[in-house]
């Protein structure tokens, strides 16, 4: 199976960047489909963004369009999230998970592998 762990994570001030990192072991993150997602304090779980193991375009939810890229470094065999002009509403834990169908969704059923999270905290 394919073990996940999340990084990148901390705090930062409105309007500023982090870039989180999703690390795979045991098989090459390549040959999966990649979500982010993220689960804010009394909140059920999100979509984030998503990105295609046959190399579509990545997919974003709405509330993260034009400031959340999704991308893969597959000489360090993870997927990272670039997320930029932070918003408090981000906040929140944010999960990595993976599944074998080629299609990219939000739908956090989806996915069976997932990683343990990794604290955002956007503050002023």
């Amino acid at each position: 199976q394919v073990q996940l762990v999340e990084s990148g994570g901390g705090l930062v001030q409105p309007g500023g960047s982090l870039r989180l990192s999703c690390a795979a072991s045991g098989f090459t993150l390549d040959s999966y489909t990649v979500a982010w997602f993220r689960q804010a304090p009394g909140k059920e779980r999100e979509g984030v963004s998503c990105i295609s193991k046959r190399g579509g375009s990545p997919s974003y939810v709405d509330s993260v369009k034009g400031r959340f890229t999704i991308s893969r470094d597959n000489a360090k065999n993870t997927v990272d999230l670039q997320m930029n002009n932070l918003k408090p509403e981000d906040t929140a834990v944010y999960y990595c998970a993976v599944k074998l169908r080629a299609s990219c969704s939000h739908e956090r059923y989806d996915y069976g592998n997932w990683g343990q999270g990794t604290q955002v905290t956007v503050s002023s």
